[in-house]
């Protein structure tokens, strides 16, 4: 949306963000502060929401300095939940606040009762009711927001419901496309990766590798799978960290667990950390099969671009992914936590690649009708400029 205003004579676009690198053409940018740190004795309950404070202060900050400079601008738009949008209602009183609301942390969510082996501690249960204060505060505040899935939408308080509009951030599918000619050779000299010559490529992204997107039961299902296949490569994307979630009870990375652990061929194990989008998306064309698994949380961003792609996708069978996944028509829906099953389906997908050919088109048709920036991008505008 920045983007798109900021190529409109039409509007005059300030964004406030903690990113130093990058610009966007015609939109201003101003930075937040980097010394912005939780006192030590603030109770864990607490910390997000005493980030989220001063993240808030800062903000107020530089809208003063917007305002000290004759700007008030009609509209203010911002994610919720990590701060900058809190006091933005008192800097501009009249301007409409508008949100993106990504996640509501409910107790009873399905998310904190998925896997029984690790039941939710009464301190977490307590603690999911607190650290929705800033969304709680913006929630009231904003004249309006959306989400981009129906699920997430529902997790939000039925009393503010009627504010959230379920609207997807949208995918460029001329860059996230199938590659022309089937497969697409996969080479990343600067990773220096070649498996060009890879007769199976099976690939698993998420930022981070953490039991909530599945990675625990991936890398089992890769033990089984190099045993039964030995032609078959595995690619995975993403940073030996925890994005969401508890870290490893022992204090080591949920990677090294997994390596410790299972009896794996590391030659046919490639871990790429984080890519740039021109390295990713040929990781994705290079796909003979496409393993996304989560808990009952936000949908990954990858999920889409994925079946944008056209890579048929084995999936788990929890809500978010039934969102967007019809079982046999547009991918595969499994038992996140049988990662025999896993295995037997990338398998089957993998014995049968021209039964795939209607998976992988329908997947990509999916998005073309769903959540295609094309008609997402429009959407969002509209929306916004209707606060005008």
């Amino acid at each position: 949306m920045a983007t798109a205003m900021g190529k409109s004579l039409d509007h005059t676009v300030v964004f406030a963000t903690g990113r130093r690198e990058g610009e966007i053409e015609g939109v201003e940018k101003h930075l937040f502060r980097d010394n912005i740190e939780v006192i030590p004795q603030t109770h864990s309950f607490v910390q997000g929401t005493e980030t989220a404070v001063k993240t808030a202060q800062d903000a107020y900050r530089i809208a003063a300095q917007l305002k000290a400079n004759h700007f008030v601008p009609d509209i203010i738009f911002g994610h919720s939940g990590w701060g900058p949008t809190l006091f933005m209602k008192d800097a501009f009183p009249h301007a409409k606040f508008l949100a993106y609301f990504e996640w509501y942390y409910r107790a009873d969510s399905p998310l904190y009762n998925f896997d029984q082996s690790t039941p939710l501690s009464e301190s977490a249960i307590l603690h999911s009711r607190v650290r929705n204060a800033p969304i709680l505060t913006d929630l009231y505040s904003c004249d309006a927001g959306f989400s981009p899935t129906q699920w997430q939408a529902d997790q939000f308080p039925a009393e503010y419901r009627n504010k959230i509009k379920v609207l997807h951030d949208g995918v460029d599918t001329d860059f996230f496309q199938p590659w022309t000619n089937g497969r697409r050779p996969l080479a990343l000299p600067r990773l220096n990766l070649d498996l060009s010559q890879a007769k199976e490529i099976v690939t698993y992204i998420a930022r981070g590798m953490e039991p909530i997107r599945g990675f625990p039961q991936f890398m089992k299902t890769v033990e089984i799978l190099q045993k039964q296949r030995p032609d078959c490569h595995f690619v995975i994307c993403g940073q030996d960290r925890v994005a969401y979630g508890d870290p490893h009870p022992e204090g080591k990375s949920y990677k090294e667990a997994a390596l410790e652990e299972l009896d794996l061929d590391h030659s046919r194990l490639h871990f790429t950390g984080l890519l740039p989008y021109e390295e990713y998306v040929q990781v994705l064309q290079a796909s003979s099969a496409h393993v996304y698994l989560t808990w009952p949380f936000v949908l990954s961003w990858s999920t889409i671009e994925a079946m944008s792609c056209g890579c048929p996708l084995i999936a788990s069978d929890t809500e978010p992914v039934r969102e967007v996944i019809t079982d046999g028509e547009n991918g595969h829906l499994v038992d996140f936590f049988d990662t025999e099953a896993i295995a037997a389906k990338v398998s089957e997908v993998l014995d049968h690649p021209q039964d795939q050919q209607s998976i992988r088109q329908a997947a990509r048709q999916s998005v073309l009708d769903h959540y295609d920036l094309a008609h997402t991008l429009p959407q969002q505008m509209a929306w916004l400029e209707s606060f005008f």
